[in-house]
């Protein structure tokens, strides 16, 4: 098995300070390039890596494990990245047309040069590796690479930038602009203060539910119009019912159960049972504009949203049957309390039912009903090549 003992200096170091074009090939050639970049910069930790592959060289052709064994130093680019890695992989195929090896042993000093890895592993199989480490301890020079990147990554990625970069800008200037009216009206500190965190808070909150739910607030605005004016629309009526609710809470109590129960489990279970049919009908709301726009787009999925739809009212006959039941106004032997679960289950089996046939029909539907025409020219064809 032949052996390539190969050192990789992903920045090209050695051209920029020792002028020394890579590939260099062969242990005496590969001193030498050491040599000039330890002078040129003594401090360079690349220089050491050559020194570590010539030492690895030495080794492996003493142990005899290997059937021949080089040496060598590739070079890429200073712009680290795209450049540098298809230059390194040009310079690699220079050095196997000369020493047309098996297997790669890569000789790195740290794990930016590592990541040429993947290229090396695409022409020839990594049999080992080495990592070099000079004066400073492995941990801190990883740990240093590991900030440079993300550093690196968030100012050159708008959406990093905009939650790391945007959101502090924003924060400090707004601060900013309070202060500097503060010192006109210094009365009104009080008053901007607030103004300015609550527009802090609303912005970052706004921000956080926006991109924690996926919503695409301006995408949405402009290509799911329908479904957003529906959405706030049922939104508000949830709202608005729970408002009314808790405002009416004790009247409707008096209503129900005789009485007014005392702040706890009974007095929340009754609120819930009271905003049962305006959470419904909210969610109603919102799954109606869902079809109206998958129709109007066409989409095969509307479906879901039908079948959603459909048992709805089982829903409602759950939580007013289970709710009920917890306060005591009913129980499970009565006849009208068995016939809300009937209709429960009934529900649930049309829904099934229905959704089934909608599901096969807007399949059909979507496809523009072409799958019966395929299905007939199919057989045309067929039909003239027995013919």
């Amino acid at each position: 098995m032949k052996v390539l003992v190969l050192a990789i200096d992903r920045d090209d170091d050695f051209g920029i300070k020792a002028g020394v074009k890579g590939p260099v090939i062969g242990k005496g050639k590969c001193i030498d390039a050491a040599l000039k970049l330890s002078l040129a910069d003594p401090e360079d930790s690349d220089a050491n890596v050559v020194y570590a592959a010539v030492k690895l060289y030495d080794e492996l052709k003493k142990s005899g494990e290997f059937e021949d064994v080089e040496v060598a130093l590739i070079t890429g680019h200073p712009d680290v990245g795209v450049k540098s890695d298809i230059e390194l992989g040009r310079q690699l195929d220079i050095v196997l047309k000369k020493f047309p090896a098996d297997g790669v042993i890569p000789v790195t000093d740290g794990a930016e040069d590592e990541q040429v890895f993947p290229i090396l592993s695409s022409r020839l199989p990594i049999v080992s590796s080495k990592r070099v480490v000079v004066k400073q301890n492995e941990t801190i020079e990883t740990t240093y690479y590991v900030i440079y990147r993300y550093i690196k990554e968030i100012l050159s990625d708008p959406e990093a930038s905009r939650v790391f970069l945007g959101i502090p800008g924003l924060i400090f200037l707004l601060y900013g602009v309070g202060k500097l009216i503060s010192v006109s009206y210094p009365q009104s500190m009080s008053i901007i203060s607030n103004i300015v965190v609550g527009i802090i808070l609303l912005f970052i909150g706004g921000y956080a539910f926006t991109k924690g739910f996926r919503i695409q607030v301006f995408r949405a605005l402009t290509n799911e119009f329908i479904q957003v004016i529906f959405g706030v629309s049922g939104l508000l009526i949830i709202i608005a019912g729970m408002i009314n609710a808790y405002v009416n809470i004790d009247a409707y109590a008096r209503q129900l159960l005789g009485y007014v129960p005392q702040p706890g489990p009974i007095k929340f279970i009754f609120y819930i049972h009271a905003i049962n049919t305006t959470i419904i009908i909210g969610i109603a709301v919102v799954l109606v504009g869902r079809i109206v726009q998958a129709y109007l787009r066409k989409d095969t999925h509307i479906w879901y949203n039908i079948a959603g739809l459909l048992i709805l009212p089982t829903f409602w006959i759950i939580i007013d049957v289970t709710t009920r039941y917890a306060l005591g106004v009913i129980n499970f032997h009565s006849f009208g309390t068995i016939l809300e679960i009937l209709g429960a289950f009934v529900d649930v089996i049309f829904s099934v039912i229905i959704s089934t046939f909608i599901r096969r029909y807007l399949i059909s539907w979507g496809s523009g009903g072409s799958g019966g025409v395929e299905g007939s020219s199919e057989e045309i064809r067929v039909s003239e090549s027995r013919a």
